[in-house]
């Protein structure tokens, strides 16, 4: 069973085939929505929409424990995320895609351990990295072979001294791939992300940066991140 999230540029798919509604109760209360159960080709999948149906869950109210749960619940082995993310390096275009090998985060980061000492070391599959990167090719869409993802808090953008300071550890910031990555290595569950590249963060150019430019990006992005999406599971079926 392969786990999907679903992200912002990504919040419904029309790859999968018989889709049938599960609503999970987990330990950490409710998930975004229902988890999907469905089919692409052979694939077993359980896809859930990171923002909830509608995309009425803000980055910072997602009750990521209950998601990461409710897909492990459901059966999933493994999972890929969609992620729209902000660039912190000219280089990288948006209209472009990074798979992270890595990630930053300093605040807040969700954990399963909150009532006893554990320590796991989290980490970015790399088998499903390659995956990703193989299955971009495959779609002829641009992605960069390596990226540092820094994650911030949201729901507001960041300031330009914030993205000053980001610039220097990472490549792009976005608000929900650090704490999913985090949660899937203390469940156990392989985790790898593709991130459509939507803006240039605050004050990188010298356009200002609008909250609809940035979804009018993720409407362009949405049928290659489909397209590698679609490779991708039928690389891994």
């Amino acid at each position: 069973m392969i786990g999907v999230i679903g992200g912002s540029g990504l919040a419904s798919v029309t790859l999968f085939t018989e889709p049938r509604d599960t609503f999970t109760v987990t330990p950490y209360g409710a998930p975004s929505g229902p988890v999907v159960l469905a089919r692409h080709g052979d694939a077993r999948i359980a896809f859930l929409a990171r923002h909830g149906p509608a995309h009425r869950v803000p980055a910072h109210r997602v009750n990521h424990r209950a998601n990461l749960w409710a897909l492990k619940d459901a059966g999933a082995d493994r999972i890929l995320a969609t992620s729209s993310v902000g660039s912190l390096k000219i280089p990288i275009r948006p209209g472009t895609f990074v798979v992270p090998h890595d990630f930053v985060a300093f605040w807040d980061i969700p954990t399963y351990f909150d009532e006893e000492v554990r320590h796991v070391t989290p980490s970015i599959d790399e088998g499903l990295r390659k995956v990703l990167l193989a299955s971009a090719r495959t779609a002829k869409a641009r992605a960069a072979l390596k990226g540092v993802y820094v994650q911030a808090t949201g729901p507001r953008l960041e300031t330009k001294a914030e993205i000053a300071f980001f610039k220097k550890l990472g490549d792009v910031v976005g608000m929900t791939v650090a704490s999913e990555a985090t949660l899937a290595s203390e469940l156990g569950i392989p985790y790898a992300a593709l991130c459509s590249v939507d803006n240039y963060a605050h004050g990188l150019t010298p356009k200002p940066l609008t909250f609809q430019e940035i979804q009018g990006m993720q409407k362009q992005t949405a049928a290659a991140s489909e397209a590698i999406l679609a490779a991708a599971l039928e690389a891994l079926r």
